[in-house]
């Protein structure tokens, strides 16, 4: 039988880190839902507020250590568990750093929410967070060791575990501070098991290197300076809201913010295994396969998030009510607008200017991305309200792709004609946009929003981009193989067992 860790294809591996994930989508999908109907708007909008403070500093405490892993583990040998200890040795100061900030800043930072609450449940956050970015780097050792079952497995367990302890004291205890606790519980977890991990994985290796952790410095210092402004940017407009209104409408904005688990699970894994293979052929110097892996990613993630762009919009406003109730029907608008972004998440831009350690660059685009907002945030808001806070950041993400790509020109040697799978990615946003407009016909012809209108859309649109899919052969022979392999296997290894036991 095939190793699957040997496997030539991005489809196969990235299937595989997503299909661990897929068993938690609904538990992390409904999180919010559950969470929005247990508290009023303002407790609501509490929430979400000190879990965008958390996250904020998550990304921006790593410092690129964790994800510099995806750089250097790949070709490390024996040397992974002393570029493991660095970076855990690094997140653990950062976590510590992080912690002393929120306790001595915390009224500071309730002020600039506008929200005086905050400051009651930054503590409990601190301990949070310190011990989210001990395991920061648990998934990523283990893709970058191509250990994809491992990976799947870690991916879903964490996130029902993670689910569960958000949503169960709230159903039980209907009280923020109980989902705070929950979450301390999960992380403490988490922790654990990374350790364990790490330390059954690497044992007497897992040290602090001194020579590795300047190169992993030096590697990860940009990118960590990069991640810092992708982190502004991107959070800079709920920042903005939160600042102009109450709490209560940031909650209405929060909704619209929502973001599909489906499409960061399949961007992230299919961005991560694009790196590892990529890499490999960059330090083979193999140009052309250079391409081919790039031109194979885009491909699979537009046939995957372009007909999912067209349902999300033709169902927002039925979406949006039956998950958070009539009380947020002001978000379909700004969760419209967020929708678009999922289609330029094709372009896994950042993942390849990384395999190339163009950190320098990605400093600089996230620098422009906050410049853009920060200079038409304000004036779109006035003009636009909520909306116009989320429009603001499509643009800039559109600006930052655009230059991503003339810069990939570069690095790849190629003109504009060869960068992208042109032909593929017209040929599969016709297909979506058909099969949208028949969703659009079905919800009207049902007359009747809610559920039996999102089915109609969902359904109709779904069934006639299969078919146009398979008409066109959006399909590749790759793709097919792979998902009938899988499931024909167990059958073809029965049958080789038995002639074998003949």
């Amino acid at each position: 039988m095939r190793d699957t860790r040997a496997t030539d294809s991005t489809f196969r591996p990235a299937l595989l880190l997503m299909s661990g994930r897929t068993l938690a989508f609904v538990a992390t999908f409904f999180t919010p839902v559950v969470l929005a109907r247990v508290f009023d708007q303002t407790e609501f909008g509490t929430y979400k507020q000190l879990f965008l403070v958390f996250s904020t500093l998550y990304y921006i405490a790593q410092v690129g250590m964790a994800e510099s892993l995806f750089y250097f583990v790949p070709a490390a040998g024996a040397a992974t568990g002393r570029y493991v200890a660095n970076s855990l040795l690094v997140l653990a100061v950062m976590g510590a750093a992080c912690g002393a900030l929120l306790a001595t800043a915390g009224v500071t930072i309730a002020g600039w929410l506008s929200n005086d609450t905050l400051s009651l449940h930054l503590g409990p956050i601190a301990a949070f967070l310190a011990l989210m970015l001990g395991s920061a780097g648990l998934e990523i050792v283990m893709t970058a060791r191509r250990r994809y079952l491992a990976a799947s497995a870690c991916y879903g367990a964490s996130d029902v575990l993670r689910a569960a302890s958000l949503t169960v004291p709230a159903l039980l205890l209907g009280r923020l501070d109980a989902v705070v606790a929950g979450a301390v519980v999960f992380a403490l977890v988490r922790a654990a098991a990374a350790l364990g991990y790490f330390g059954c994985a690497f044992r007497a290796t897992l040290r602090v290197d001194r020579a590795l952790l300047a190169r992993q410095l030096t590697y990860a210092g940009p990118f960590g300076l990069a991640v810092l402004l992708e982190i502004v940017q991107a959070n800079f407009h709920q920042y903005a809201v939160a600042y102009r209104f109450d709490a209560a409408t940031f909650a209405v904005y929060a909704v619209g913010c929502l973001q599909i688990p489906f499409v960061d699970l399949v961007a992230m894994s299919a961005g991560n295994v694009l790196m590892v293979r990529m890499a490999e052929a960059v330090r083979e110097a193999r140009a052309d396969r250079v391409l081919e892996i790039w031109h194979d990613a885009t491909r699979k993630l537009a046939v995957v998030f372009f007909p999912l762009v067209g349902v999300l919009l033709v169902g927002a406003p039925d979406l949006i009510v039956l998950l958070f109730t009539e009380q947020y029907r002001a978000s379909v608008p700004v969760f419209m607008i967020a929708t678009t972004v999922i289609g330029l998440a094709v372009l896994a831009t950042d993942a390849v200017l990384r395999v190339y350690a163009q950190t320098g660059f990605l400093l600089l685009l996230n620098a422009v991305r906050l410049v853009l907002i920060a200079a038409l945030i304000a004036p779109l808001i006035a003009v636009f309200q909520l909306p116009g806070a989320m429009l603001v950041t499509v643009l800039a993400t559109a600006v930052a792709k655009c230059l991503a790509l003339a810069r990939m020109r570069g690095l790849m040697g190629v003109g504009l004609a060869g960068l992208l799978p042109w032909r593929s990615l017209g040929t599969t946003a016709t297909a979506a946009t058909l099969a949208a407009l028949v969703g659009l016909a079905a919800r009207s012809s049902v007359g009747d929003a809610g559920w039996s209108g999102l089915t109609a859309a969902t359904v109709a649109t779904g069934v006639v981009y299969l078919a146009l899919v398979l008409r066109l052969g959006l399909l590749g022979e790759t793709e097919r193989t792979a998902l009938t392999g899988w499931r024909r296997r167990p059958v073809a290894d029965g049958r080789v067992a038995a002639r074998s036991r003949g």
